[in-house]
């Protein structure tokens, strides 16, 4: 069964109030919440409260989940707020003392007073608007991956998703400004083409403002690029090929992906005592009694 297959099958059960599913969502995803957790908070005790917090507050917004949406991002999402919550309350001791203003999956933090559940329930016009443009970015992203034209990807990615601009990209790829602004015109002509092959009829039911969804906090947020933990695990066994491997050190080192970060600090730590067994054993047992109001 694909990954994401078996995700919504593990949500419906836990909708259905199943105990085993339950535990099997929290020794799936446990380690790569703590793993980012730990990269924002001092104390192991406070970032597993954290995460614990993030794990009631998936059953409690459950109605709202879409299973279209990735299971693992939906993860993540709860767990950004439930931290920036309590940094903000200054409830637990930050790793930093920006450890907030780390880098931009935090500085698209949540308004005050809004919850996890008002943050995942969205409008459905707005979503149908978001996915429309997830399709057309998936599209561009395939054609430079089906191309192997993984440079202009990469600049792409900085400009799109980091936010980087375009001299700060020259310099890091160590090209011309003028061929930076190039590849950048060359994608937003894509896009601008891919969106007009939609036709008139669907621009139309969708509104002006179909294309006033800011790219980035989509990227960001359906983890465009984001890599498998199976190309992670490849990775850390040294068995990835170029472009493949060039590819994964830049998403990781260069763009600093926090959720991919995550996973990998997760597989490296797969035997340390941070995974014992009795952790997830005690999330299981804190949380199990919010799963029979769910369901």
């Amino acid at each position: 069964m694909e990954p994401e297959s078996a995700d919504r099958y593990l949500v419906e059960e836990i909708r259905r109030g199943q105990e085993s599913a339950w535990r099997q969502l929290i020794d799936a995803y446990h380690g790569r919440l703590l793993a980012f957790a730990r990269t924002r908070i001092a104390s192991l005790s406070d970032a597993e409260d954290v995460v614990q917090d993030a794990l009631v507050g998936f059953l409690q917004s459950l109605p709202n989940y879409d299973p279209a949406r990735s299971l693992e991002t939906y993860l993540f999402t709860i767990l950004r707020y439930k931290l920036v919550d309590r940094l903000r309350s200054r409830k637990i001791a930050p790793l930093s003392v920006d450890a907030e203003e780390d880098d931009w999956w935090d500085r698209i933090g949540p308004a005050d007073g809004e919850t996890p559940s008002q943050a995942a329930a969205q409008a459905e016009e707005a979503r149908r608007r978001e996915d429309l443009l997830v399709d057309l970015l998936r599209r561009m992203i395939h054609d430079y991956r089906d191309r192997a034209a993984f440079q202009d990807l990469q600049v792409i990615e900085l400009l799109f998703y980091g936010g980087k601009r375009n001299l700060e990209v020259a310099e890091l790829f160590d090209m011309d400004q003028k061929a930076v602004a190039g590849v950048k015109f060359r994608a937003i002509g894509k896009l601008r083409k891919f969106f007009e092959e939609l036709g008139e009829a669907v621009l139309n039911e969708l509104g002006d403002d179909a294309m006033d969804i800011t790219v980035a906090q989509v990227w960001r947020d359906r983890r465009l690029t984001c890599l498998k933990r199976s190309t992670l695990g490849s990775y850390l066994l040294g068995v990835l090929d170029d472009p493949w491997l060039g590819y994964t050190q830049f998403h990781i080192d260069v763009v600093a992906c926090p959720l991919c970060l995550a996973n990998l600090r997760d597989i490296e730590q797969e035997d340390i005592a941070e995974h014992d067994p009795q952790r997830t054993e005690h999330l299981f047992t804190s949380s199990v009694g919010f799963l029979s109001r769910t369901s």
